[in-house]
């Protein structure tokens, strides 16, 4: 199994993954609180930008609306445990299912009736922004108001109620990002890899080849979901608090979109190298502005689409594939 992930991989990018590996394993011996905190935004943006990378990267399915999967996750877990005191990771059981089911009712809906393209791209916005107003009105998650979980001083971390530390959430993001790496690319070299590439680079050839184009496409979105979910998840019970307005905003969507972009959509470093570099450099001219005494409502948005501007210009790509070939590594699954 290892073998065959890592067969065709150059040597020097295995030395590469393995040192920013004990790098990001080290990182919260020497990291400050407010570092470490800029670090768990980055392997959060970095796993969530995999995930909505099946999508798009892979299958060629454009999402907008992707907020929509971390906000039902978020909702689902937390709500069972403010309610039941169920915990975060049986609340998962119910999360996932709960996000791939309405992927799933996307899925059918768009690609059943052969909604493709630009129109597929804003039912997942009007799905999204239909959440977004009927959780702002659903009294059991607390609607407008916001729900809230219980948060109590631990002299320990406490995994299974994901109670404790930031340094705790660090390394499970960490661990949820390397996972959703190496599944990545074992789904690009496995048979559904391949025929969502040739779904990706023409639909109409690969239906005429005899791919299943419907059933394949839902299981890019179903997986897509359920994947998501699982941030949702660690999103509630890292903020503690949870507002319709903030979860389900397109906002959220384009934030989880633009690192794949610009990174590479399609790539498997692309998504993390997209992460690093609008959260960590965002963050930095956050802090930067503050440390001036300058306050500029928007400037972390304006960063974002100077950004996006210079990629779609310069670099359409993304950036990844740049580097690959400046550092002479092959990027095989573009």
């Amino acid at each position: 199994m290892i073998a065959s992930l890592i067969e065709g991989v150059p040597h020097r990018a295995l030395a590469l993954l393995g040192a920013l590996l004990v790098a990001l394993v080290a990182a919260p011996l020497v990291a400050g609180d407010y570092l470490l905190t800029v670090l768990i935004l980055i392997l959060y943006f970095a796993y969530i930008g995999q995930a909505w990378n099946i999508m798009m990267g892979f299958a060629g399915q454009l999402s907008l609306g992707h907020a929509l999967y971390v906000g039902l996750g978020a909702y689902t877990a937390a709500s069972l445990y403010v309610h039941f005191g169920i915990g975060p990771w049986l609340g998962l059981l119910a999360a996932v299912p709960v996000a791939a089911l309405a992927g799933a009712f996307i899925g059918f809906l768009a690609f059943r009736f052969r909604v493709a393209g630009v129109y597929f791209a804003i039912l997942t916005i009007a799905v999204a922004e239909f959440a977004r107003v009927g959780f702002d009105h659903l009294s059991w998650a607390s609607g407008s108001s916001g729900l809230f979980l219980p948060v109590a001083q631990f002299t320990h971390n406490d995994l299974w109620q994901l109670r404790g530390h930031p340094v705790m959430f660090y390394y499970i993001l960490l661990a949820a990002a390397v996972l959703a790496f190496i599944f990545c690319r074992a789904l690009l070299q496995s048979r559904v890899g391949y025929f969502w590439r040739a779904i990706r680079e023409d639909e109409e050839a690969a239906r005429s080849a005899g791919i299943d184009v419907f059933h394949y496409k839902m299981i890019a979105v179903v997986i897509s979901a359920a994947m998501t979910s699982f941030a949702g998840v660690i999103y509630a019970f890292y903020y503690n608090n949870l507002f319709p307005e903030q979860v389900f905003h397109i906002s959220r969507s384009i934030e989880i979109i633009l690192g794949p972009i610009v990174g590479g959509i399609g790539t498997l470093f692309g998504p993390i190298l997209g992460a690093v570099i609008l959260t960590g450099l965002a963050e930095t001219l956050t802090a930067a502005l503050a440390a001036a005494g300058i306050d500029l409502p928007g400037a972390k948005q304006v960063f974002y689409g100077i950004c996006l501007l210079l990629v779609i210009t310069t670099l359409p790509d993304g950036v990844w594939p740049w580097v690959c070939k400046r550092i002479g590594l092959a990027e095989r699954n573009k």
